[in-house]
Parts: C-alpha cells; structure tokens; sequence
C-alpha cells in the first residue's frame, strides 16, 4: 500500500531543501524534478515506481544490508518497510549526496571500488540508463551482492509514450544512453528474474521495475 502521507512530507521537505528552478541544471539528470512536480500525474508516476521498488523489497528482500546505486536524495529508505540497519549509497552528484546524508544521518557513501560483496539487496532506480558502459558497471554492481542476494532494478522504456509523457512535463533533455531493456539484457548472465511490475500497467508502460535474484 502507497504511504501518500510520507510522501506529502517527502515533497514538502524537498521542495524546502532545493530551489528546483534556480538549481534545475544542478537536478535535471536526478528524479528531484519529477518528485516535486507540481503536474500531479507526472509526480505520481515518479513515487508510484519508488512504491513498485518498496513493494519488491518488502516482498522479496527485506535484508539488513542494502546498497542503493545513483541514490539521488536517497527517497527509496524512507519507504522501504522493514527499515535496513545498513543503508549504503552511491551517488556522483555531490548536492544529491550532501542532501541525502541530511536526509538520513545513518547513510554511509560508498563507491564501487570500496563496495565488497556481501549485500543482501542492490537498487538501481532510474541510474544505470545514464551510464555508458552498463555492462561493466552490471558486472561490478552483481558482485557486490551476496549468493541469492537481490537486485531491484527500474529504468524508462524510452518509448513513444514516456517520450509524450516526458514532454508534457516539460522535460526537453535527452540524458539517457540506453534503455531498459539493453539493460535487462545485461542482467541475465547474473541472475534469475524473479518479480516484474510494468507502470502504470501492460502494454502501457513507461518503466519497469524489476527483482532479481543473484545465480541462475
């Protein structure tokens, strides 16, 4: 069940720490501009694949050790029910990852050089089609996993309706290298798909949000 009143406060408090405007070029390759959106249907789609990835974890991984891989402002802990007693992070935009840090006192940064392995659940929401290398980078991010661990995936379908859709929110930037699909791709020689949730529904979707489960 979607936590509308968490995400009200969510969007209140991001709304207080960033000026979106003044800051867009700072923000417009993060999902700050979508949660904040004042477009309400464009808002929803952003926090209902945030709330498709909590449910996954609640369902499948509800692990102690969590690494979350592009964090943003790291909105994903606030819903993950139980709560990780360790949440670490990745993020290369340093206002993202100060306002996280913020936001969550207990978060630790991490980068994937000094990850290790042992990971019960890896997330990747909406970051690796900003990547060039996905591959590599898949490779890496499944090492950090421990055997069985879960990996909870999203990312855009980039097709004519998220294109639509992107443009009626006024979003005009192309930040994206590949799509969801290239990348579900480079994630079959690591693991078994194990839950899929296409938003906002079949045959009409623009992300996917996706568990897998790490060995075949």
């Amino acid at each position: 069940m979607i936590d509308f009143a968490l995400i009200r406060r969510r969007r209140q408090v991001l709304r207080q720490h960033f000026d979106v405007v003044r800051q867009f070029e700072e923000l417009e390759e993060s999902c700050v501009p979508s949660y904040v959106h004042g477009n309400a249907a464009a808002a929803a789609v952003s926090w209902w694949r945030l709330a498709a990835a909590a449910r996954l974890y609640a369902k499948h991984a509800p692990g102690s050790r969590v690494l979350d891989f592009g964090a943003g402002t790291g909105e994903i802990h606030h819903l993950l029910k139980p709560a990780p007693s360790c949440y670490h992070f990745i993020e290369g935009n340093s206002i993202l990852a100060a306002a996280l840090t913020a936001f969550i006192p207990t978060a630790q940064p991490m980068d994937l050089a000094g990850a290790g392995g042992g990971y019960d659940v890896v997330f990747a929401l909406d970051s690796l089609e900003h990547n060039d290398d996905v591959a590599a980078l898949v490779d890496r991010l499944f090492m950090a996993l421990k055997p069985g661990g879960i990996f909870i995936l999203s990312g855009p379908t980039e097709n004519w309706l998220y294109r639509l859709g992107r443009r009626l929110a006024g979003f005009s930037g192309h930040y994206h290298t590949t799509t969801i699909a290239h990348i579900e791709a480079a994630f079959r020689p690591h693991g078994r798909l194990i839950d899929t949730i296409s938003l906002p529904m079949p045959g009409l979707t623009l992300f996917r949000v996706t568990a897998w489960r790490k060995g075949q």
